[in-house]
């Protein structure tokens, strides 16, 4: 029997968008090792709402 990994897929939000009156959300899926990282994770992606870098965040 295979052992069950330890990469689990999480979501990432754009915080940025929040606080403007830009209708839709940006969300990308990545993967992480959940024994590395234990807490939430933040990373700096591509709003093309926006169209710039933003801060997106994990969401659970």
């Amino acid at each position: 029997m295979a052992k069950k990994g330890n990469r689990i897929q999480v979501i990432l939000e754009c915080t940025e968008q929040k606080t403007t009156t830009v209708p839709g959300t940006s969300r990308y899926i990545t993967t992480k090792n959940r024994k590395n990282t234990p807490e939430r994770i933040e990373l700096k992606k591509y709003n093309p709402n926006l169209k710039k870098v933003t801060v997106h965040k994990e969401i659970k």
